[in-house]
Formats: C-alpha cells, sequence, structure tokens
C-alpha cells in the first residue's frame, strides 16, 4: 500500500514554492469558473464580474511570495472575491444614487399572472425571495448553494462557527419556504 494521494491543496501549495507560474496556471483553471459565478451573483454583470476575478487573481500573484492560506486556496479564493465583490458593490451604490431604475430592477417589477408560468420569471421570483434575505443569510444560503462549498469551508471563510452556518442556512431555508409558497400554490391553481 501506498502512502494517500495528495490533495489538490498539497499539490497546489508545493507549486506555489516551487514553480509560482504553473501554481498560478493551475489554480486560475481549477477555480476561475466558480470565482466568475460567484462574482456574478452580486454584481449581475458578467464583464464586472470578470473584472473582479482578474483584480483578486492579480493580487494573489502580486503577493505570491508572502502568500499564506490558512484555510482551502477554494475557501480563500471565495472569500477574496466575495469581499471584492462586496466592495465593488458598495462603490457602485454611491455611484448610483442619482441614476433611474436599472434594467435589472425593472426586471423585478414587470410581473403579470402569465409571465409567472415562464421558467425566467420564476427564476425571479426566486431571485427577488433570496434578496428579500438578511445579508450574512444570503450570503450563506449562495455559498452552499450555488458555490458548493461545504459548512466547514464557509465557515473557515467568514470566520464563524460551523454552528452558525447550519442556523443561517436553517433560517434561509424557512424564509425562502415561506416567500416561495404562495408562488406555487398560484402556479398549482393556475395550472390546474
Amino acid at each position: 500500500m501506498g502512502s494517500p494521494a495528495p490533495s489538490p491543496d498539497q499539490d497546489l501549495h508545493l507549486l506555489l514554492k516551487t514553480n509560482e507560474a504553473l501554481f498560478m496556471e493551475k489554480l486560475f483553471k481549477e477555480y476561475y469558473g466558480l470565482l466568475c459565478r460567484t462574482a456574478l451573483r452580486f454584481t449581475k454583470d458578467t464583464e464586472a464580474a470578470e473584472d473582479l476575478v482578474q483584480e483578486v487573481f492579480c493580487k494573489i500573484w502580486q503577493n505570491r511570495e508572502v502568500l499564506e492560506v490558512t484555510t482551502s486556496y477554494k475557501a480563500y479564493l471565495v472569500r477574496s472575491v466575495t469581499n471584492q465583490s462586496l466592495n465593488y458593490l458598495e462603490k457602485q451604490k454611491r455611484l448610483v444614487l442619482t441614476e433611474d431604475t436599472s434594467p435589472f430592477e425593472e426586471a423585478f417589477s414587470a410581473n403579470t399572472t402569465m409571465d409567472l408560468l415562464e421558467g425566467a420569471e420564476m427564476e425571479t421570483k426566486v431571485q427577488q425571495a433570496l434578496a428579500a434575505l438578511p445579508p450574512q443569510c444570503r450570503l450563506i444560503f449562495e455559498m452552499s448553494r450555488f458555490e458548493e462549498l461545504t459548512y466547514k469551508e464557509i465557515a473557515e471563510t467568514l470566520e464563524i462557527s460551523p454552528k452558525t452556518v447550519e442556523n443561517q442556512m436553517g433560517k434561509a431555508l424557512r424564509i425562502l419556504r415561506e416567500r416561495l409558497l404562495g408562488l406555487l400554490v398560484l402556479f398549482y391553481f393556475l395550472g390546474g
């Protein structure tokens, strides 16, 4: 019997010490898609999401000699992109204060009964229900369901206890169930 295969993080850590260019290439190939999806959930703008992810990779490259990852690389990167996205949203809020409603907001307000039957509209309702969650609750739910992080990885990323993650997930599911129940009942009566 041989020794167990090294984990992806062990491979990355070894590459960081021995071949920085290959480390960055592997890190990019492994996590770029996930990180863009993470940023997109915040920004709702593909170009902005890609720019934010690129900034995170640039910072990692610039700080590669002093980079210390105490969690998994996945959790570290998701946290970095989440923080970068939240900073981006904060800057956007300041810029948008004087502008009219965005096309994204207009999409939320244009509902008819027939539209509810369409998949895109249903998704909008789900997005609205998600947006109504308290911020930390929503962040934890999205990290769990969309980024597929474990409760432990979420806890490490946000520097909270796994029990808090579990409680916030329970709260998110309860709120979403309550908010979407009416939609499901309406859909049932219109369909039946």
